[in-house]
């Protein structure tokens, strides 16, 4: 099945064109505020190199969140109109476990935390296999609030590991394990394989359903709220 996955999730963004399991080709971007034309550039970057068109495509991947509001909208955005225009299917995946799918087949479990601001993390927790099976769903909320939830040996991987790396060995001493540099960057060639088991299950969603999950409430919410 030929699938172009995208992941706008955070500030290093990323596609990837995946034949099955084969990798054909990755693109990974720092975002700015041109994310939009950037993320198109990438695109049409990666087809004519693989010298494939949206039509040749089986179907379209896209990481939903959580993670960065506007990276998050404008990958949505960019998914459901791509499938629009070429109607292909199109699937959702979390970008914890697209991240989490960076360590497959880890000794220990998987917590993919990335920075949320606000002194909060995205976080969740997974046992990886051949794909992450879920531990602990997805949320956001103090990184020193959920590292009271872990009892056992655990990899962190992602921003949110880095800026929290002194915490997070204080709390847990030699039970955290950090990943390897490398490895902290969300890819959507890990999002793929999401993409590729959630077509496997059916799973494909209408267009008008594929929203990002943002978790938290926007600023512009809390606002209207308050009001």
């Amino acid at each position: 099945m030929k699938l172009l996955t995208i992941d706008t999730s955070t500030t290093t963004c990323s596609v990837a064109l995946t034949d099955g399991t084969t990798l054909l080709a990755e693109s990974l971007f720092d975002c700015d505020k041109t994310l939009s034309r950037q993320l198109l550039r990438n695109l049409d970057f990666l087809l004519h190199g693989a010298g494939l068109s949206i039509d040749a495509l089986d179907g379209i991947g896209v990481s939903l969140g959580p993670g960065s509001f506007t990276g998050l909208r404008v990958g949505a955005a960019t998914a459901k109109g791509l499938a629009l225009a070429a109607n292909k299917p199109v699937v959702g995946f979390s970008s914890l476990a697209m991240l989490a799918m960076n360590l497959p087949w880890a000794a220990y479990q998987v917590c993919p935390m990335l920075d949320a601001r606000k002194k909060e993390v995205y976080t969740a927790l997974y046992r990886c296999r051949e794909l992450p099976e879920l531990l602990h769903t997805d949320c956001v909320l103090s990184p020193d609030l959920f590292l009271e939830k872990i009892t056992r040996n655990t990899i962190f991987v992602g921003s949110g590991a880095l800026k929290y790396r002194d915490l997070i060995t204080e709390k847990l001493g030699s039970m955290a394990v950090f990943a390897p540099p490398c490895c902290h960057y969300p890819r959507a060639s890990a999002g793929s394989l999401l993409a590729n088991a959630a077509f496997a299950s059916a799973e494909d969603l209408p267009i008008s359903e594929l929203n990002p999950v943002y978790i938290r409430s926007s600023e512009a919410e809390v606002a209207k709220l308050a009001k």
